[in-house]
Formats: structure tokens, C-alpha cells, sequence
């Protein structure tokens, strides 16, 4: 809270002595801006880790008393809301406080107001960044300590199974989760969703069709996510690999809907300019591709279906000194694909509509981030789910169906 009061005031001192639009209050446009950023970011994170905290609980109930598909559609259910809450709350805040930031400009050109009311979404996007900082970062420090204090004091000096009910260090791993994998993750999305918008709104350069592209894409993404929800599921003895596809059913469907939703949003605001539309389409499709793509890479180094996550725990038979190394190695690795991925892009979008085509990929990478954040949501309820299973001492089913 200080730290927000504190960028407030320098903002509006900053802005108000030296305006860029020469509008007086400018100052009090990038400040509130600011603000709200920093605001709906911290209650898109706050709002996701109460409703996965109360998700877990739920999770579990629902492996005891149902099987693994019904504690599979809670926990996504779950995830889901984080997802949604987000999206929904990041293309409120943007679309709303564009439109106010349009408002009483002395000059008259329609135009020029649009582009000053881009310039301070500027600070939207910034206050969004700065608590996306501090819940990632600070968050996800506390996440890990947590997550290897209960580890020691468990796995290794008291020798007891993990997530024991006699590990007091448990409860602050399970909390870790929600703070870091949840709302860190929440407030970190918020930002990229924002800011690819503003980024795309700010090159338009007052084009009223470019402005209204970006908010009409990221509406229509979440459209898509909404149906693509209600494709995931699995049965009761699905397996790793078929858990998997029932997560990505769901993405697969919105990505597919969001190109048919583009394509008509484009045919629509483009009419008489259609070269160019189809141009920026092929940057959101290609956007959306590397999106997905980037994500396949992210599971074939993480999942244990596959070799790289098995490479790790081969290398344990000769110790922990090769588990490091090939760890490291293997994060290491992991990291090349979507950079070349990222830049292959970056040179594709730029070729077809120049930055504003950048800008445009990035924003149909994210279109479906209602159904992407509920996946990633989905694993920490799911995990802290059978930490619960393990300290109420419930049968070895439960966190089997859990895990």
C-alpha cells in the first residue's frame, strides 16, 4: 500500500508539471491509472487464492466420496474461476478506463483524444507490473522456502512421509502454494493481459478500428474459453497421458473458436480495408499457434510421460550431485525452444503488420487465458487436495486419485 501511495504521488506531481498531452490533468489521468492497475491486479490474485483455497477441501471431498472425474472437475472448476476472474476483471479495468481517459480533453479532434487516453493506460499497465512484482517474486520466494523447509524437516530429519499431519512445516507448504502458484500467478497473467492490450492500443496511433481490435479479440477470447471449459473431463480410470488430453481438449477448443471469432471481428471492422485486417488476422493466428506450441514444449520438459522429466530421475540412482546437474541441464534446455518459438514470431508478425502486428500476436497468444490459467490454477489445488487427503490420515486412494 505505501509503495502504491508513494508511485501515486510521484506520478502525479510528474505529470501534472510536465504534461505530455499539455491537458492539465494529465497528472491525476496516469496517477489513477496507476492505481487502478495496481488495484485489480492485486484483487484478481486475492480472489483466485480464496476460491482455490476453498477448492482443495472441496477436491478432496470429492476423491473420497466420487472418484478421480468428479475431483477432476472440481479442482478445474476451480482453476476456472481464477481464470475467469482475471480476464474478466483485466478487460473491464482496460475497456472502462480508456473510455475515461477520453473525457475532458480540451481539444476537440477526436483522434487526438484517443491517443492521449493510450498514453495513460501507460500507467494502468504500469500499476498492474508493480504488484505482479511483488506477489510473483516475494510470493514465489516464500513458496520455495516453504515448499524445502517442509522437505527437510520431514524427508530428512525426522524421516516421515511427506505432507504428515506431525510436520507443522505442511501447513505453511500448503499456504506457500496458494500465495505463489495461485495469486503470484494470478497478478503476473493480469499484467501480460493488460499490457498486450495496451501495448496493441498504443500503436494504433488513434485508428479507431486498430484501438477496438485488441478489446474485441480478448472479449472474444474469453467467449471461447467459456466453451472450451465445458470440453474438459475425463473417467475414473483415465491415466497421466489421458488426464493430459482431457486438460487440453479445453484449450484446443477455444484456441480454434478464437480464429473463428477473429476472422469475423476482422471481416467486420476492416470492411474497405480488407488487405490489412487479414494481414493483422494472420499475426493473431500465428500468435495463438506460438501460444500453444510453447505450451507442448513447457509439458514435454515438465510432465513425467516423457523422457526429460525421467532423465532427472535416472540420474538419482548414482546420487543427488547428477540429479543437480541433470536438472540444471535439462531447465536449461528447456528454456531454447520458446525463445526460437518467441523469436520466429516476433519476425513473422513483424513482416505481415509491423509492430502493431506484434502487438497483436502477443494479444492472440493470451486470448485464451481463461482456459490456460485454469489449468495452471488446477495443479495447486489438486496438490494442496491430497496434502489435505495426507494429514486428515484418509485412505491411500484418496491421495492416489489426488496425485
Amino acid at each position: 500500500t505505501g509503495f502504491v501511495i508513494v508511485v501515486f504521488g510521484v506520478l502525479l506531481a510528474l505529470y501534472s508539471a510536465d504534461p505530455p498531452s499539455g491537458d492539465e490533468t494529465d497528472g491525476i489521468r496516469y496517477a489513477s491509472c496507476f492505481v487502478a492497475g495496481a488495484f485489480l491486479s492485486a484483487l484478481a490474485g486475492w480472489k483466485g487464492m480464496a476460491i482455490a483455497t476453498d477448492a482443495n477441501v472441496r477436491t478432496t471431498q470429492a476423491a473420497k466420496e466420487h472418484g478421480l472425474a468428479v475431483a477432476l472437475r472440481v479442482a478445474f472448476t476451480g482453476g476456472a474461476v481464477m481464470g475467469f476472474t482475471v480476464v474478466g476483471l483485466g478487460l473491464l479495468g482496460v475497456s472502462l478506463f480508456f473510455y475515461f481517459m477520453t473525457l475532458g480533453y480540451s481539444d476537440d479532434l477526436f483522434e487526438a483524444r484517443l491517443i492521449y487516453a493510450a498514453d495513460s493506460l501507460a500507467g494502468f499497465g504500469f500499476g498492474a507490473s508493480s504488484i505482479a512484482l511483488f506477489a510473483r517474486v516475494a510470493g514465489g520466494i516464500y513458496t520455495k522456502a516453504a515448499d524445502v523447509g517442509a522437505d527437510l524437516v520431514g524427508k530428512v530429519e525426522m524421516d516421515i512421509p511427506e505432507d504428515d499431519p506431525r510436520n507443522p512445516a505442511v501447513i505453511a507448504d500448503n499456504v506457500g502454494d496458494n500465495v505463489g502458484d495461485v495469486a503470484g500467478m494470478g497478478a503476473d497473467l493480469f499484467e501480460s493481459f493488460v499490457g498486450s492490450i495496451i501495448a496493441a492500443i498504443t500503436l494504433a496511433n488513434g485508428d479507431i478500428a486498430l484501438i477496438m481490435l485488441p478489446l474485441w479479440v480478448a472479449g472474444a477470447g474469453i467467449i471461447a474459453s467459456m466453451i472450451g471449459f465445458f470440453f474438459v473431463g475425463a473417467n475414473d480410470s483415465a491415466g497421466q497421458k489421458e488426464l493430459m488430453f482431457a486438460l487440453h481438449k479445453g484449450t484446443i477448443v477455444s484456441s480454434i473458436c478464437v480464429i473463428g471469432f477473429s476472422a469475423a471481428i476482422i471481416s467486420q471492422l476492416f470492411d474497405g480495408r480488407d488487405e490489412e485486417g487479414w494481414e493483422i488476422f494472420g499475426c493473431i493466428i500465428i500468435g495463438l499457434f506460438a501460444g500453444v506450441l510453447i505450451g507442448q514444449v513447457t509439458e514435454y520438459f515438465t510432465s513425467y510421460s516423457y523422457w526429460p522429466t525421467q532423465s532427472i530421475t535416472n540420474a538419482g540412482v548414482t546420487g543427488p550431485a547428477t540429479v543437480i546437474i541433470q536438472g540444471l541441464g535439462i531447465g536449461m534446455i528447456s528454456t531454447v525452444f520458446p525463445a526460437i518459438i518467441i523469436v520466429a514470431t516476433i519476425l513473422g508478425c513483424d513482416a505481415l503488420a509491423d509492430e502493431y502486428g506484434i502487438a497483436m500476436a502477443a494479444v492472440g497468444m493470451l486470448s485464451t487465458l481463461g482456459i490456460t490459467l485454469a489449468t495452471d490454477a488446477y495443479g495447486p489445488i489438486a496438490d494442496n487436495a491430497g496434502g489435505i487427503a495426507e494429514m486428515a490420515e484418509l485412505e491411500e486412494r484418496v491421495r492416489d486419485t489426488t496425485d
